[in-house]
């Protein structure tokens, strides 16, 4: 789904990819953050179902579910280990939010992160 603006001088269409790549790379800057996980199977076998077409998986990573213009976003992250777990999401959600709604004027409602593993560094495991 296209978000659609209409003007009298032109129109703009803002595709839900758009929106998850800023969304994707807005989340990565957070420190604390290792990596982007992919979204369950679970999730991914909704949206192939057509149950809800609103819903659709831009990216691996990043869930988008437009209602009357306004995004609820999924983001999908591996944290470091050491990382505090509320506070990295909380600045992840922070983030999202603001990078979406300043860069396209979408409305974010709700950003959820869903915390997927834990990543080691070489040296902390030896």
């Amino acid at each position: 789904m296209e978000r659609e603006k209409h003007e009298t001088i032109g129109n703009l269409k803002i595709s839900q990819d758009v929106v998850a790549t800023v969304a994707n790379f807005s989340a990565k800057e957070i420190d604390g953050v290792a990596s982007m996980a992919s979204c369950p199977a679970t999730v991914n076998l909704k949206k192939f179902l057509g149950r809800n077409q609103q819903v659709k998986a831009t990216n691996k990573s990043i869930n988008i579910e437009m209602n009357d213009d306004v995004a609820i976003i999924d983001v999908y992250v591996n944290l470091k280990y050491g990382a505090k777990i509320p506070v990295v999401s909380e600045n992840i959600q922070k983030s999202v939010k603001n990078a979406v709604q300043s860069m396209t004027g979408i409305v974010v409602a709700k950003v959820n992160v869903f915390v997927v593993g834990i990543s080691f560094d070489e040296a902390a495991a030896q």
